[in-house]
């Protein structure tokens, strides 16, 4: 089977420089896993929390299963990550030592489990973000003129 991307958090990689990144499971109910299948979620506003010895993932909406009707889940209730307890306490040791911040990256179905790719990331100054636009704009001005010229 393979890996198929469900989505993408593209805010993350414009509003954090990404340190480190990690592969986590999701503890996920049966309407859940298959609203995912659908492609119905959006991670963009979420976030991961250390909470009760482990990490949590929070703010992520999975909309309702409408063949579910009634017995459907919470859209946005916190789920909990699956790492091994060597990973959480390394996360959570950078996470100390780089005074940053753990954020979802994309939610893909990898050999029909639901994966979610989290990093440790620091958040990047306005400045940052306006010299990435520009030196972005530099260079396509100038594969533009090279294109033209060739």
């Amino acid at each position: 089977m393979g890996e198929k991307t469900i989505t993408l958090n593209r805010k993350a990689s414009h509003d954090y420089h990404i340190l480190k990144s990690f592969e986590a499971g999701l503890s996920l109910l049966g309407t859940e896993i298959k609203s995912i299948r659908l492609g119905h979620v959006s991670i963009r506003e979420a976030y991961v929390r250390p909470q009760e010895g482990g990490l949590w993932l929070v703010g992520a909406h999975i909309a309702h299963y409408a063949p579910a009707s009634r017995t459907n889940h919470d859209p946005t209730r916190s789920r909990r990550l699956l790492l091994h307890q060597k990973e959480i306490r390394e996360i959570l040791r950078d996470l100390q030592t780089s005074g940053g911040t753990i954020v979802p990256l994309r939610l893909y179905l990898k050999n029909g489990r639901a994966k979610l790719e989290i990093a440790l990331a620091r958040g990047k100054k306005s400045y940052d973000k306006r010299a990435i636009i520009a030196k972005r704009d530099a260079d396509r001005a100038m594969q533009r003129a090279l294109r033209h010229n060739a």
